[in-house]
């Protein structure tokens, strides 16, 4: 049996009205923060998984289909599926994280390093804030393509072309020839 509250939050975000929203935070916030809490124990990030759970409910309103699951079935789904990513990501982050002081890579000097390129960050943030979002996640964030895909939620196949252009326009700083 759906309650009114219920089928007012899903009229609203079938209509796409950001009012919706505040009814799904002040109702269901509490008890997916407890679900993400069992999952992720560090309150900051459980509060941000939270977040992103919203974001994801909204992203996802128009699918969502009251003869399937109740409303809060499919946000304890949503969030859930979140906090697991979450916990995944992080764990995979971990995991690759070099440790130098095990690599056998061959180390250069001071004095074979290129001094023009030691600012990359400074030219990083002239570009275009598309390329830049994408370029910190790469190489700055240490995340793969597909993950950056999942984390900034934009299409595998933009995060490549971005990469590509934002490189083509670093190139066009340091190699200006």
């Amino acid at each position: 049996m759906i309650t009114p509250i219920e089928q007012e939050i899903v009229g609203l975000l079938k209509r796409g009205d950001k009012k919706a929203l505040t009814l799904l935070y002040k109702h269901y916030a509490n008890s997916l923060l407890g679900v993400i809490s069992k999952v992720i124990t560090n309150e900051d990030l459980a509060e941000d998984v939270l977040q992103e759970s919203f974001i994801k409910v909204w992203k996802k309103s128009k699918s969502y289909d009251p003869s399937k699951a109740k409303l809060f079935t499919w946000l304890y789904r949503i969030a859930y599926n979140t906090a697991i990513d979450k916990v995944r990501s992080l764990t995979n982050k971990e995991n690759k994280e070099v440790q130098i002081e095990d690599s056998n890579v061959y180390r250069i000097s001071a004095k074979g390093l290129n001094q023009d390129v030691m600012d990359i960050q400074k030219h990083l943030r002239s570009l275009d804030p598309k390329y830049q979002i994408v370029l910190n996640a790469l190489f700055f964030e240490g995340m793969t393509q597909q993950e950056a895909s999942d984390e900034l939620d934009i299409p595998l196949g933009t995060i490549k072309s971005r990469l590509k252009i934002g490189l083509r326009e670093l190139k066009k700083i340091y190699d200006p020839e």
